[in-house]
């Protein structure tokens, strides 16, 4: 095993134009996008593909998830998959979690970016908690963007037999430590550190300390953020050992189930 093996939890792989989230510059292809991540100092990462869209069907979702199975397929030794589900599409979400979650072994759901992809923040109606359901049934953790500490709260509750992973620290002083402490609050509910936070200094160790080590995972939304800066400056924190091996990997094994490096996503 490698030095501080770094799992990152939170990427969009750019699988082609439609998919591409780099804000400024071309991010290349996927083993280029693969190529940078390494050298940013990552070993492996998760997360599924993202689109603009306002879907009328739920084809091009389950499109976003053959491009990330076929994408773990490439790049086994690296890329473990995350797939989209759709609140609209009920019905067709808990297929899709049978399909990828029971058939092809994936563990992670999302991010879901329901302000993007046409749901808005319905992370606790009706249709969400039905799916959320079925993922927990299967093993899957949840990473969702949401920034209402009302949904939030009201998904983990409906589901508890549910891991949650809520995107993004935060970017304002107050809004962070709301967040953290609802984290610190909910048994099943989990940040990744992804996104707006990791420039404020001491956030990793405030986190901890309300939160607790188990609570937080790595995550820098590559390729809409550089990928460094979330290395160093979780590095520059001079956490314990014990605490960079939970926010690294420890944290994203325990609750995906993935065994260690070099195992099936």
């Amino acid at each position: 095993m490698p030095e501080r093996e770094i799992i990152d939890c939170h990427i969009h792989p750019g699988v082609d134009a439609a998919s591409a989230a780099s804000w400024f510059i071309g991010v290349g292809d996927p083993s280029e996008q693969i190529a940078t991540l390494r050298r940013a100092g990552i070993h492996r990462a998760c997360g599924a593909p993202i689109q603009v869209m306002q879907p009328d069907s739920f084809a091009p979702i389950r499109r976003l998830n053959d491009q990330a199975l076929a994408l773990r397929d490439r790049f086994p030794e690296f890329y473990i998959p995350g797939i989209q589900v759709h609140p609209r599409f009920p019905e067709e979400s808990c297929a899709e979690i049978e399909r990828c979650c029971g058939g092809e072994g994936v563990r992670w759901i999302g991010e879901l970016v329901g302000y993007l992809m046409g749901f808005g923040e319905e992370y606790a109606s009706r249709n969400a908690v039905k799916i959320f359901r079925e993922a927990a049934r299967f093993g899957a953790v949840i990473n969702f963007h949401c920034a209402s500490l009302d949904v939030i709260e009201r998904a983990c509750r409906a589901v508890p037999e549910a891991q949650f992973v809520l995107a993004h620290p935060g970017g304002g002083r107050e809004e962070f430590l709301t967040r953290i402490a609802l984290v610190a609050r909910l048994s099943n509910l989990h940040l990744d550190i992804s996104g707006s936070g990791i420039d404020r200094y001491g956030i990793l160790r405030k986190a901890i300390d309300v939160a607790g080590k188990e609570k937080l995972l790595f995550g820098t939304d590559y390729p809409i953020n550089n990928p460094a800066v979330y290395v160093q400056g979780a590095l520059f924190e001079r956490l314990s050992e014990e605490e960079y091996a939970a926010l690294f990997h420890g944290n994203f094994r325990r609750l995906t189930g993935i065994a260690g490096e070099g195992s099936g996503g």
